[in-house]
């Protein structure tokens, strides 16, 4: 599948921009307009889940291309979601602090799984791509103290799971990544520089 640019970013995460400002695509970003909050897996897999997620942001950010740019302009759209899959409980952005503490203390001591989900649109031919990565995360014992401070900081907010991998393994928290990172941070970077690799702008 032939892919062209501008990629555009169909997502508000700060992280995912950073992500792919290091990357060799010229990226443009466009807030998706749905609330993920507001809808339900139903009885899907987890990663049926994360990658519906991703397609309907790409596709409420290709409404707006459609409205915005001229029909033949080339670009890709790529869409992104993450979320933490702890035993049956799948695990978005925690909506306030007590949920944000429930999430961290049931991962100490324990080890889970963070999927996050992909789609790529070609425009304005219309191809589809979805996928996604995983990661094993293993994490240690926190302290009360330290997890107090992190809630106390609001780090947290907006971030599946309630935390940002490398953000807390610099902070010194026992934490181990078996997979991409970059997944646990919101994109799985190793797969699309394979599927992106030798595009130019």
């Amino acid at each position: 599948m032939n892919w062209t640019m501008p990629l555009i970013l169909a997502s508000t995460s700060p992280r995912r921009r950073s992500m792919l400002a290091e990357s060799p695509w010229p990226v443009e970003v466009l807030s998706p307009t749905i609330d993920d909050g507001d809808l339900s897996p139903g009885e899907g897999t987890p990663e049926e889940w994360v990658e519906a997620l991703a397609w309907l942001k790409a596709r409420s950010v290709l409404d707006v291309l459609h409205e915005t740019r001229e029909p033949d302009s080339p670009c890709t759209v790529l869409g992104a979601d993450t979320i933490c899959v702890d035993g049956a409980r799948l695990l978005g952005q925690p909506a306030d602090e007590r949920e944000a503490r429930s999430m961290l203390e049931g991962f100490m001591e324990s080890a889970h799984d963070v999927l996050t989900g992909a789609c790529l649109v070609a425009c304005p031919e219309g191809h589809r791509l979805l996928f996604h990565d995983r990661a094993v995360v293993r994490w240690g014992s926190v302290s009360t103290d330290d997890l107090d401070a992190y809630l106390d900081s609001g780090l947290w907010r907006g971030k599946a799971g309630g935390y940002n991998l490398i953000e807390r393994i610099e902070a010194g928290w026992p934490i181990e990544c078996e997979g991409d990172p970059a997944t646990v941070m919101g994109l799985p970077m190793r797969r699309l520089h394979e599927l992106l690799e030798g595009v130019q702008a």
